[in-house]
């Protein structure tokens, strides 16, 4: 878990009832220099099954972002289509609502800063885009049950973002349960990329390419709660 001040607890309560300790920035960012390499990559996935209010996940979008811009900060279209991609590779679990609230305004404005920097704003289709992307991977559940929270309990369903070229984006839903239980431990799922051969299972459900800026006006596209 993690908070973005110098507090790892938010309250007694919430640890007792919850466990909830939060991960410091030092903390948080030695264990992803472990895997420095995987947190530049714009589509490298990551998966944070008690993402707190986001620490783990914000840092992975900053470096993401930072080295994108590094790369492509000269052509707005390169950029634009890479740092959705960014946002498309993050994915978070939190039981608490509140925290699954501020780790998506948390990451949201991470990248609206850098397309300040870099584009000189965020226009209203890229950013209900985003906030649509991240409604999808950043998801109020418990992952010991594989279920989402909040009295309608259901399987806890990801979204698997694909860049295809052109603009376009091919997106299917996986339930996170079918990923976790037909998947050996030993063995890469749809979040291990790192090169290696992936697991993948079949969807519950696939969608029409379209383009990545585009998402959020499918209406078939319905966030989960």
């Amino acid at each position: 878990m993690s908070k973005d001040s110098g507090n790892q607890i938010v309250s007694r309560k919430r640890v007792v009832e919850h466990g909830e300790v939060y991960t410091g920035e030092r903390e948080v960012g030695a264990m992803l220099d472990l895997v420095k390499d995987e947190t530049v990559r714009p589509d490298s996935r990551f998966l944070e099954p008690a993402c707190g209010n986001g620490n783990f996940m914000v840092e992975i979008l900053r470096r993401k972002l930072a080295a994108i811009t590094a790369r492509y900060g000269r052509s707005r279209g390169g950029w634009t289509e890479k740092a959705v991609c960014a946002v498309c590779s993050v994915y978070g679990i939190d039981i608490l609502e509140d925290n699954v609230a501020e780790a998506r305004r948390r990451l949201y404005d991470v990248f609206a800063g850098h397309a300040a920097a870099t584009l000189g704003g965020i226009s209203d289709e890229l950013g209900n885009t985003v906030r649509f992307i991240l409604s999808r991977n950043v998801i109020w559940g418990d992952a010991l049950t594989l279920l989402t929270a909040g009295g309608d309990s259901r399987p806890i369903v990801f979204s698997e973002w694909t860049f295809i070229g052109g603009g376009k984006v091919k997106r299917r839903d996986f339930t996170l349960d079918t990923l976790l239980k037909n998947t050996p431990m030993q063995e890469p799922n749809l979040f291990s990329d790192l090169g290696d051969e992936a697991f993948i299972p079949l969807p519950v459900k696939e969608y029409p390419n379209v383009n990545f800026l585009k998402l959020s006006d499918n209406e078939q596209n319905q966030p989960q709660p």
